[in-house]
């Protein structure tokens, strides 16, 4: 447990969810930082979190989300005696910050894996897939101060195809690895509209802005033009609308609008010929996700059938995914990432790329509810999935990110 002045009871800390930033709260005995993972998305109905922290009690210890789970930060913790930091998730992480952390032993074990004749990949999985991804940075950083090599042009020396990508991508900062994924999803010949319905569809609006913001520094262009020049039509309107991060994010609902705007979805799809795409693009963009939520549950009162069946009637091609990725997320977010898991491995061949960017973007968040879903939904085991479209350390260090055994 950790270190608690003798007489604290508890105290409640409301914070934003503005990823990948500490928040500090100085009011009452038990002062702490809370960090939120980057991609975790929305949190409650207003868009924050209240914690209730006790003595000697750090564990599923909440107030309204009652998803939320406090786990502790092992990377940072305040040198003041009253005070701990931990990081806030919306489900289950299969990947955690180790404990007793230890940035130059790991450096060091990691130079050895790699030093010589050979490469040991069970120990660069034990190191790279059983650590967060701030503790991989740290790492990067120790590694290349005291032996003067970059630790991932390392791992590519030493390293080959889709585990060489897997190291790859949990050693990139994960803002960054966001940006590469839609650099490299607009580069070359066609579009990966997968990966950018993945990023622009399930983030919030200071996640996306952040990316934004990245992007142009890292690649020196503007989003919103990059998606412009590579995308069409409907979609290309849809992404410019999600890129600009304006949806209401207040949390407040109202069932008379909602009504309202169920019925004036109605009668630019199934009332009439033709689509009005329009009115459904600002009505899903704008909305915050819980006014959403009555939308559809009222449209399913006036039609008797899901607004997913009237996305699938009135709309083709990305602009359909789009929307029921919208849709999906904001009614099932873990059976929506189960879909795209699945998706990934169905059929002949596997889409590695879509495997890895899920994997290593869910499992510091929610990948414990992934996996039930991708049960509940398909009959089999994310695991038993992977085993049979992977081989080698590839497919052991998938197991040890979504908190698997490895297998023979």
């Amino acid at each position: 447990m950790f270190p608690f002045g003798s007489g604290a009871t508890s105290t409640s800390i409301k914070i934003s969810p503005y990823c990948d930033k500490f928040v500090n709260s100085n009011e009452g005995y038990l002062p702490m930082r809370i960090k939120v993972p980057f991609g975790a998305g929305y949190f409650n109905d207003n868009n924050s979190i209240s914690i209730s922290t006790k003595q000697n009690q750090f564990y599923d210890n909440y107030q309204q989300s009652q998803s939320l789970r406090l786990y502790p930060d092992l990377n940072d913790f305040s040198p003041h005696f009253h005070s701990t930091s931990v990081y806030a998730c919306q489900g289950t992480p299969t990947v955690l910050p180790k404990e007793n952390f230890d940035a130059h032993a790991d450096s060091a074990a990691l130079r050895k894996a790699m030093k010589g004749w050979g490469c040991n990949d069970e120990e660069l999985i034990e190191i790279l897939c059983r650590r967060s991804n701030d503790q991989r940075q740290q790492i990067q950083k120790v590694f290349k101060t005291d032996y003067g090599k970059d630790l991932i042009e390392n791992i590519k020396s030493e390293t080959r195809g889709n585990f060489e990508d897997l190291l790859v991508a949990l050693l990139t900062p994960t803002l960054d690895f966001y940006c590469k994924e839609i650099y490299d999803a607009c580069a070359g010949i066609g579009t990966d509209e997968d990966a950018l319905v993945e990023v622009f569809c399930t983030l919030s609006n200071n996640e996306i802005t952040m990316i934004r913001d990245r992007y142009r520094e890292l690649y020196g262009k503007d989003l919103e033009n990059v998606l412009i020049g590579e995308t069409s039509g409907n979609f290309k309107r849809l992404l410019v609308s999600l890129v600009n991060a304006n949806r209401d994010e207040s949390g407040i609902t109202d069932i008379e609008k909602a009504k309202a705007d169920a019925t004036a979805l109605l009668r630019a799809g199934e009332l009439r010929a033709g689509t009005d795409e329009s009115t459904f693009n600002s009505i899903l963009c704008q909305r915050n996700y819980q006014q959403l939520k009555l939308i559809f549950d009222e449209y399913e009162k006036m039609t008797g059938h899901s607004f997913a069946k009237a996305i699938e009637n009135e709309f083709s091609g990305d602009i359909k995914d789009g929307f029921l990725a919208i849709f999906q997320v904001i009614t099932n977010k873990h059976e929506f990432f189960a879909r795209r898991l699945h998706k990934s491995m169905a059929g002949l061949g596997t889409t590695d790329k879509q495997l890895i960017r899920l994997v290593v973007t869910r499992c510091e968040i929610d990948m414990g509810e992934i996996k039930e879903a991708f049960q509940r939904l398909f009959g089999e085991s994310l695991r038993d999935m992977i085993k049979g479209d992977t081989s080698g350390s590839y497919k052991h260090a998938l197991y040890a990110l979504i908190g698997e055994q490895r297998s023979s």
